[in-house]
C-alpha cells in the first residue's frame, strides 16, 4: 500500500518542466459545411506558419507542428499557463479528400482550412 502511494504522489507532482518535455497539446478546431465543400479552422495562437505541416488522408485532415516560447532578454517567468510544445489533431470529415484542393490561410491566430471538394468547384 505504501509503494502505491507514493507511486501515486511522483505521478502527481511531475515537475512542471518534464511535463512540457513529454506532453502535446492539441488546438482546437471548428469545422463549417460550405457551398465549395469544408471550411476548418485551427486555433493556433503563436505558432509560426513554417512550423505548421498539414496532411490529408482519405476522409482525415491532420494538423501538426510546434508552438515555441520566446522571452525578452532578461526575463523571469513568474506564471505559465500556454502549451510550448509540439502539437497535433487530426478531424475526420464525412467526406473523401484523396481529390480535393486545399487552400491554407493563417488569420488573427488560426489556420483556415478551405476544402474544395471536386463535384463543387
Amino acid at each position: 500500500m505504501g509503494t502505491d502511494l507514493i507511486r501515486l504522489m511522483q505521478a502527481l507532482f511531475v515537475p512542471v518542466a518534464e511535463l512540457s518535455q513529454h506532453a502535446a497539446w492539441q488546438p482546437s478546431a471548428d469545422v463549417h459545411g460550405t457551398p465549395y465543400g469544408w471550411l476548418v479552422k485551427f486555433d493556433l495562437a503563436g505558432v509560426q506558419p513554417e512550423d505548421i505541416e498539414l496532411t490529408v488522408r482519405g476522409s482525415v485532415l491532420t494538423v501538426r507542428g510546434t508552438r515555441r516560447d520566446w522571452c525578452d532578454e532578461g526575463c523571469r517567468h513568474y506564471l505559465m499557463e500556454i502549451a510550448y510544445s509540439h502539437f497535433q489533431r487530426s478531424v475526420r470529415l464525412p467526406a473523401e479528400l484523396t481529390d480535393a484542393r486545399v487552400d491554407t490561410e493563417c488569420r488573427h491566430g488560426l489556420l483556415l482550412v478551405r476544402i474544395y471538394l471536386e463535384a463543387n468547384e
